[in-house]
């Protein structure tokens, strides 16, 4: 069995690798497009300060970010963030297929609320139970 190789619009890893950001742009959708086109944010310069600074072994510890908004690029494949979500920071291994998208989509900021059994006093019928 051939396993199928990865390519994102067309283009394989090595090339989307070898691409400079402008031309990237071309690829992904008009949000990203657009963001892309205006430049980075100082918090996006420093995530990718400290990436390119861990892909050279100059930088050793782990990447920890505030920048939900970062779309991931190609040269950030195999690295290990950590996405604020507001309260602590995820752990996210990028992969291929998050190419385009953006980081905070993979830490989420909600959780589900899990509510046990109600308290003495939460209903008028459990206030007036006797303490035996």
């Amino acid at each position: 069995m051939v396993k199928k190789e990865f390519t994102y619009r067309g283009k394989t890893l090595e090339e989307l690798r070898k691409m400079d950001v402008q031309e990237f742009s071309k690829l992904v959708p008009a949000k990203q497009r657009r963001s892309l086109k205006r430049g980075f944010t100082g918090a996006q310069k420093a995530l990718l300060k400290k990436v390119d600074m861990t892909i050279t072994k100059e930088y050793k510890k782990s990447i920890k970010t505030h920048a939900r908004d970062m779309i991931i690029l190609p040269k950030m494949i195999g690295l290990t963030v950590f996405i604020h979500n507001g309260k602590e920071f995820k752990e996210i291994l990028i992969t291929r297929e998050m190419i385009g998208h953006v980081l905070g989509e993979f830490a989420v900021t909600r959780q589900s609320i899990k509510h046990s059994a109600p308290g003495i006093g939460a209903t008028k019928s459990s206030a007036h139970q006797s303490v035996k």
